[in-house]
């Protein structure tokens, strides 16, 4: 099973299949709305306005596993986004991104790139001494640590990278770049 072969449902209750995409670099993201991570909508906006006409396509998948930053109905959250960072890529239906009821794709995402780390700098030790609390083995799992991890596929569906929220958003345009 491939990148190609998965699909994730859509706010319309319809199946959207990573097919579509082939071709095509692509950035799947958890995201939240009500989450000190939720500004990076406005990059990954900005990320895909750059190079959507280029072949890069973003899928939103909203989740409310992360200390439930993600209230509200799917119509709820995608006005949100549209209000606040204006946002034109296709957001799916609130999902699991871990656990037992996990999304197919994310599952296959995290058995492509485990977590790596959170990096240097005051949010990824905040978000290393948080997680401690939750999951004393946080570091040696591949699960989905907080929201806005993003995860990069080339035009081949190999996934390339993985970018956990604390990464520089300059580090995850610049990799989208060097794709296109």
């Amino acid at each position: 099973m491939g990148f190609y072969d998965l699909s994730v449902e859509q706010t319309n209750g319809e199946m959207l299949s990573m097919k579509e995409f082939e071709g095509k670099v692509v950035m799947v993201v958890n995201t939240a709305t009500g989450c000190g991570f939720t500004p990076h909508y406005k990059d990954i906006e900005r990320i895909y306005e750059t190079y959507h006409d280029k072949g890069f396509e973003v899928v939103d998948v909203p989740c409310n596993q992360f200390a439930g930053q993600t209230p509200g109905n799917d119509e709820e959250i995608h006005e949100f986004c549209q209000l606040n960072y204006n946002t034109q890529f296709p957001q799916m239906k609130k999902t699991d991104v871990n656990g037992e009821n996990a999304t197919e794709l994310f599952k296959y995402l995290k058995s492509q790139k485990g977590f790596e780390g959170f990096g240097k700098g005051p949010a990824a030790l905040a978000m290393g001494v948080m997680l401690k609390k939750i999951d004393k083995d946080y570091k040696n799992n591949p699960e989905i640590k907080w929201n806005f991890t993003k995860f990069i596929i080339d035009r081949q569906g190999n996934v390339v990278a993985r970018f956990e929220p604390t990464a520089d958003m300059k580090k995850v345009e610049e990799c989208v770049a060097s794709l296109i």
